[in-house]
């Protein structure tokens, strides 16, 4: 009973704050603005403004995962070849970022990539060209690796260091080298980490409008901007929540990958 009651906060909060706007979305989307059913809301993701835009946003997204992917993976393997003791606060250096407000932080990178921003007066102190870094999908992908690089690290080198050391060293012993005990042991044992980095990567690059709006001057339109538009300027609450539902379907295919390969959630344990 004792247990029951501690839950009670938990179970309102997600009532009130995940069940009920959950539930809402589905009762917009799926109504037009008379109340009646219809699926139009839906469908309208086929229309060809808004499958540019979803192609895009799974574009740039999948770059970014990649790109995270890359940098994350050699990155948790010097962390744990650190040891904790040792490692601990190179991994603080990488969740400290994250205490930062997201919007600081995109804001940052748009005072660097800019017109008249710190890059390009470094490079006219040096008399090279200046570049047009500012409102293209390079500067998008650039604030989305750097925004979410922590999600793909964490949970990879989180695997990587409940790996027993016993395994490695067997490995060696039966004549295995470095690059055989990657591929062989560390690989293999990482997959729950490196799914639930791709995931907590992904989803947020894919529904992200601030990033785009910011660095992308609001000229690449990717499916967050367009739902965020309809939500806020075309006030089209029906439309913004169809194309919503069919951005849920991404995040239900990464729950889903997740339970498969990560059953004891220990990607997502950090």
């Amino acid at each position: 009973m004792s247990k029951k009651l501690l839950s009670g906060p938990y179970i309102m909060w997600m009532i009130g704050f995940i069940l009920i706007p959950l539930a809402l979305i589905v009762f917009y989307g799926l109504t037009d603005r008379s109340g009646a059913f219809t699926m139009a809301n839906v469908i309208s993701i086929g229309t060809a403004e808004h499958a540019k835009a979803l192609w895009l946003s799974l574009g740039l997204s999948f770059i970014s995962t990649v790109l995270c992917l890359i940098l994350a993976y050699p990155l948790a393997l010097v962390l744990r070849s650190r040891g904790m003791g040792q490692g601990s606060f190179v991994v603080f250096i990488f969740i400290l970022p994250m205490w930062m407000n997201f919007l600081l932080r995109t804001l940052a990178w748009q005072t660097l990539l800019e017109k008249n921003g710190v890059i390009n007066g470094i490079l006219s102190s040096l008399h090279l060209p200046n570049q047009g870094l500012i409102n293209t999908p390079g500067a998008i992908i650039l604030g989305m690796v750097y925004n979410f690089l922590p999600f793909m690290v964490l949970p990879i080198y989180n695997v990587l260091s409940k790996i027993d050391d016993s395994v490695i060293n067997a490995a060696r012993d039966l004549g295995a080298n470095s690059f055989q005990v990657l591929l062989r042991i560390m690989m293999p044992l990482s997959i729950p980490g490196v799914v639930s980095g791709i995931t907590m990567v992904f989803v947020p690059a894919l529904t992200t409008f601030v990033i785009s709006n910011i660095l992308g001057g609001s000229k690449i339109l990717l499916i967050g901007n367009v739902i965020e538009q309809e939500f806020t300027r075309g006030s089209n609450w029906n439309l913004g929540s169809g194309l919503s539902l069919v951005l849920m379907i991404f995040i239900l295919i990464s729950m889903a990958l997740i339970a498969k390969y990560d059953k004891n959630g220990e990607g997502t344990a950090f």
